[in-house]
């Protein structure tokens, strides 16, 4: 069997925890900030964890795990 590929775009985007949740960047924070108010902007600042829901699917494209 040859060997998988991982998807560029999840190696990227993603980062395993030690328990094996999924971190990820948070959406709406690269520009037109100025029609955000400041409650948004520091909730979703650094990292989130990634739904369960859509854990497995990252999890299956990257096949050997995240570094």
């Amino acid at each position: 069997m040859p060997k998988l590929k991982t998807k560029s775009g999840v190696k990227k985007r993603f980062k395993l925890t030690a328990t094996g949740l999924l971190k990820h960047g948070v959406a709406g924070k690269r520009h037109r900030l100025l029609h955000h108010n400041g409650k948004y902007i520091r909730q979703n600042r650094g990292t989130k964890v990634l739904a369960k829901s859509d854990t497995a699917a990252v999890k299956a494209w990257a096949p050997y795990g995240l570094n």
